[in-house]
């Protein structure tokens, strides 16, 4: 429709291969990403949308169950549609699987011990996708569970997509919701690679533990839902009385 408020590009070369609620999909994500709705706004209607976007019902229906599924939009029955935000509940039962032995799901707290901004290693090059000229923002930061430390974490974020970050002194516990609030950066997918390493004499020192007890070192790579890799993260875990908790549904 002309009069379209979107300005809707249904069936352009990028879409026009896909299913149409699929591409009505992508276009609701994409007008997500340009925060035409803020995290936590309500979306139009099915009615409205269907009538902007020139499609059926229907169509749109399937397009939001699309992205409910993938977690870019929540349902609340009898309510509406609303773009997810990453509150500090979502963060503790999506992206922080760290449990302390006999107990449950715990939200920790974060000591921030410096930040920096640098020269990305090789390492975080591979992982962020940048090249020797592009600047990194370092956040070590020291995990707190039951007044205990439990965990190092080294977070990598591109300067570019983080402007004067290093500068900022409100960086709070929950990073994805900062990121989503203050930068336009949701977080969509998290890739995890897990192996085992014994603590250094600097490990040990920041953890109160022994030097050589065995840690687990995670390596988290991020995305944000149009795709760009916004954090590169190397954490640190206690394992003499904390363990590893995955949910796969």
């Amino acid at each position: 429709m002309s009069s379209s408020q979107f300005d809707h590009k249904l069936g352009g070369p990028s879409l026009a291969f896909q299913p149409l609620y699929q591409q009505v999909a992508e276009y609701i994500k994409q007008l997500i990403v340009e925060r035409r709705w803020q995290p936590g706004e309500m979306l139009p209607s099915e009615f409205k949308l269907a009538d902007e976007f020139n499609v059926s019902q229907g169509t749109v229906r399937k397009a939001l169950t699309l992205l409910t599924d993938t977690k870019i939009v929540n349902r609340r029955q009898g309510v509406g549609t609303f773009v997810s935000e990453h509150t500090a509940q979502d963060a503790l039962f999506r992206f922080f699987p760290l449990q302390a032995d006999g107990k449950g799901a715990d939200l920790p707290k974060a000591e921030l011990l410096n930040k920096a901004l640098a020269e990305p290693s090789e390492a975080v090059q591979r992982a962020l996708s940048l090249s020797p000229k592009d600047k990194v923002v370092k956040l070590n930061r020291r995990r707190i569970l039951d007044n205990e430390f439990c965990m190092l974490e080294a977070v990598y974020l591109p300067a570019k997509l983080f402007a004067d970050i290093e500068k900022r002194e409100d960086i709070p516990h929950t990073l994805y919701h900062f990121y989503q609030t203050d930068y336009n950066q949701t977080v969509f997918k998290t890739r995890d690679s897990i192996k085992a390493v014994l603590a250094s004499k600097s490990d040990a020192k920041s953890l109160n533990i022994e030097k050589g007890t065995p840690l687990l070192l995670v390596t988290r790579v991020t995305e944000s839902i149009d795709g760009t890799l916004i954090e590169y993260r190397e954490s640190k875990c206690r394992t003499d009385h904390y363990h590893y908790q995955v949910e796969l549904d």
